[in-house]
């Protein structure tokens, strides 16, 4: 049992572990020996018979897992172990045709393709299910006043829901690229020892498409196997959605914070509990989304560095996919996992980001007075007056109203009301409302 299989799903889920099992990867490759034998049985390259005893053989149950391991110490890849087994589990009569004319990496490169195809369906489940809860908490809130914060501090009114808009709103188009990296992804890998399919003669292009076609693959114009973009892409699209993910993480933390409490993540008896502290409730689930994603970003750079390969089949390059590409996808698997449990329970406090919005005692509106007011007199003498009154205000801690009231400049531009309606948070949020409505209906429109 490895250090982080003691965490369970926090590091990664068990649906993904499992496409990325030694079980999973041995199958899919066996799934692409057995099409691979199909597609030249059909193109006449080799008898039908040998391709349906190599389809009889494939079975993962049937195979000495112990040994391929160990094989795969001493030969470097488990291509070579595994079609040995497969072919004497096909039979002498078939065993000749195992594995003909492809080479090991079309092998492997294929088997990843279809670990890809599942790897990333899982997580655009969990992508649209975090759009969706998203929306909903962004529909829900859109009027609810909160402080914005910039540098830490407070800034200008918002609302709950345009908060949610800024998170949701880059993961509907993050929902696209991984469409589009899947689409690139889903290509066959088939091109013999130096992808020129030498050793299948005339028949080499009549053998990919059928193959491709028996995987359900698209078949390139020419091999990949030293153009990493496609994974490279993968994995770069699913960095960049962890990365937006981070940053709703890291947001629920913050609001999270005893001395903001505007927000948390679902509760549970014991969830985020200490040690040696009762009361505490940590963000734990937002904790893990922030590691998981780092280590997400992490291995990112592995994979753009395995693009420099050399020559027709790369030295070291694209071994390294092997090491990175399924730890992108378990680390990644928690990242949204997570984010969705967090984004669905989500716990909103409105009375508390109401009184927070009071602490600074109308000084989170000082623009709105400031703006007003530079209509009136002209915007450098407004803002003067203005930044003078803040620092007072914060300065003896009186409001910023009794502040302005106390520059006589003041009571001949602006009475009473006028001053309470700019000071008014709930009357200066601007578009925010009209943001919300916007993004919830682009949410809306890429679930259909």
């Amino acid at each position: 049992m490895s250090g982080t299989s003691l965490y369970g799903d926090l590091y990664g889920t068990t649906e993904m572990r499992a496409i990325f099992s030694v079980r999973s990867r041995l199958r899919a490759m066996l799934d692409v020996e057995v099409a691979l034998a199909r597609a030249e049985a059909h193109t006449g390259v080799i008898p039908a018979a040998a391709a349906e005893a190599i389809a009889q053989a494939a079975d993962v149950d049937r195979l000495d897992l112990d040994a391929i391991v160990a094989a795969t110490q001493n030969v470097g890849y488990p291509v070579v172990p595994l079609t040995k087994q497969l072919a004497k589990l096909a039979g002498p009569e078939a065993a000749g045709y195992v594995h003909w004319g492809a080479t090991t990496q079309d092998i492997l490169d294929t088997a990843t393709v279809l670990q890809l195809g599942r790897a990333l369906a899982l997580l655009e489940a969990d992508l649209a299910a975090t759009i969706e809860a998203l929306a909903s908490h962004s529909r829900q809130h859109r009027d609810v006043v909160m402080p914005g914060r910039t540098h830490m501090q407070h800034a200008l009114p918002i609302t709950f829901g345009y908060k949610c808009a800024l998170w949701l709103a880059p993961l509907i188009e993050h929902r696209s690229r991984l469409d589009r990296a899947r689409d690139a992804v889903n290509q066959l890998q088939f091109g013999g020892a130096v992808g020129t399919l030498a050793s299948l003669g005339t028949r080499g292009r009549a053998v990919a498409l059928a193959l491709g076609a028996q995987l359900g693959l698209r078949v390139p114009d020419a091999p990949w196997h030293v153009d990493r973009s496609a994974f490279a892409g993968a994995a770069c699209a699913v960095g960049l959605v962890c990365g937006s993910l981070a940053k709703f993480a890291l947001d629920v933390v913050l609001l999270m914070q005893t001395e903001v409490g505007e927000a948390s993540e679902p509760y549970a008896p014991g969830r985020g509990g200490s040690s040696t502290m009762p009361q505490k409730r940590n963000p734990i689930a937002s904790e893990y989304i922030l590691a998981s994603a780092r280590g997400v970003h992490a291995l990112v750079p592995v994979m753009l560095q395995a693009m420099a390969g050399d020559h027709e089949r790369s030295s070291g390059p694209w071994q390294s996919e092997e090491l990175a590409l399924p730890q992108i996808f378990v680390f990644a698997s928690a990242t949204f996992a997570q984010s969705l449990a967090v984004a669905h329970g989500l716990t909103v406090d409105a009375e508390r980001m109401r009184r927070n919005l009071e602490i600074t005692q109308g000084l989170i509106v000082s623009e709105s007075v400031a703006m007003a007011l530079a209509e009136r007199i002209g915007h450098g003498r407004a803002h003067e007056i203005v930044e003078k009154a803040s620092s007072l205000a914060a300065d003896s801690n009186i409001s910023l109203r009794d502040a302005l009231l106390r520059n006589d400049e003041l009571p001949s531009v602006f009475d009473g009301q006028t001053l309470d309606t700019l000071l008014d948070p709930m009357k200066y949020i601007g578009e925010a409302g009209s943001v919300v409505d916007r993004v919830v209906e682009r949410a809306r429109t890429i679930s259909r």
